[in-house]
């Protein structure tokens, strides 16, 4: 598999730190934290330093460090949550991180560790789904998005989509059972088989592939907490890039959508309508197209053509964090019901797939 993520020349190194940060324990935590900051911020004082849990996340543990009341300048500690290098190349991470901050897109990364980064906080506030349907908020996001993608960091290459390669390799990474047995009945009941997973993927891989989606740099896990809004400067930022990489374009605005439903409590009929997919859809384009250099003059056609290509990739991003939920329900320490997402994953998938596929193709 070509490596495409090419880092621009000139960009800054990564310091790779020697450190490992302990999670179980606070006390553990706090010493790996400031071990870190030792090297990142020698002038604080260790015994001023306050360390604040952030709790949002369900890959890994976020931890923010800063000295006084201001908040001015704080350091983001991310610890990977256990055996997430099943899940997350982190090589790919680093080098997504590295030309997203070249181009304006993303935080300063100030160094890795053994067991994770540190990064700049952006201030602002992390949305929720009653702030991704609002015009003012979401014309901001999909000029960001637009923006992302119109990134050129693949020196010269043609890029493929590696959506197919990750999500066969989830595929073979799903818990055959469990030992708890509640918890057993429950996969057993409620996930599909592993043939007919098996035959949705060769299916979805034949007609999606074919929906002339262009291969570009995405986010790919563009949930809301992910999006940190500026009020003040007018502006949105994303953040987490663990499965970011070239993908088809179209799976990024849908994965986005399927995320109007939140997270912990999830409720599909927040999804958005076709009109406000339009309006999304139309600002994403104009975005697109001037950042590419195209002028911005943007048809209905052109519009929802991208609308049915949006929809049908939906299908791809319900599936693939089904697989990924079962992933986490058999390793993760994280307190959250994965068995439980992947249910609702994979119901919403075959719920969606007659709807999505009766959507024709604009003449």
């Amino acid at each position: 598999m070509a490596n495409y993520i090419h880092v621009p020349p000139g960009s800054p190194e990564v310091p790779k730190l020697d450190v490992t940060v302990q999670d179980q324990e606070e006390q553990r935590c706090r010493d790996g934290a400031l071990s870190l900051l030792r090297h990142l911020r020698p002038h604080w004082d260790p015994r001023e330093v306050t360390l604040q849990l952030f709790t949002d996340g369900i890959t890994n543990k976020l931890i923010a460090c800063y000295v006084g009341d201001t908040m001015e300048d704080v350091v983001l500690v991310r610890i990977y949550g256990n055996k997430t290098e099943l899940l997350v190349d982190r090589d790919e991470e680093v080098k997504s991180f590295r030309v997203l901050q070249a181009h304006g897109c993303a935080p300063q990364l100030y160094c890795t560790f053994n067991n994770g980064l540190c990064y700049e906080f952006i201030q602002g506030e992390a949305l929720d789904p009653q702030h991704v349907c609002n015009p003012a908020i979401f014309r901001l996001i999909a000029r960001q998005l637009a923006k992302i993608h119109a990134i050129h960091a693949h020196n010269g290459w043609i890029p493929k989509s590696n959506l197919w390669l990750k999500m066969g390799k989830y595929f073979s990474l799903i818990p055959t059972g469990f030992a708890d047995e509640d918890i057993n009945k429950r996969f057993l009941s409620d996930i599909p088989s592993p043939q007919l997973l098996q035959e949705e993927m060769t299916w979805m891989k034949e007609i999606l592939s074919n929906l002339g989606s262009p291969v570009v740099l995405c986010h790919n896990d563009l949930l809301c907490k992910n999006i940190i809004y500026n009020e003040k400067q007018g502006d949105v930022q994303f953040i987490d890039y663990e499965y970011s990489g070239y993908n088809y374009l179209a799976y990024d605005i849908g994965n986005h959508f399927n995320e109007f439903a939140g997270v912990s409590d999830v409720d599909y009929s927040l999804y958005p309508d076709r009109e406000l997919q339009g309006q999304w859809l139309r600002s994403y384009l104009e975005a697109y197209k001037e950042y590419k250099g195209f002028g911005s003059e943007v048809t209905e056609k052109e519009v929802e053509t991208l609308f049915i290509q949006v929809n049908q990739f939906a299908l791809a991003s319900h599936f693939f964090w089904g697989l990924w939920a079962l992933i986490q329900a058999k390793y993760s320490t994280i307190e959250f019901d994965f068995l439980g997402y992947a249910v609702v994953r994979f119901k919403q998938y075959f719920k969606m797939k007659p709807e999505v596929t009766a959507l024709k193709m604009p003449e």
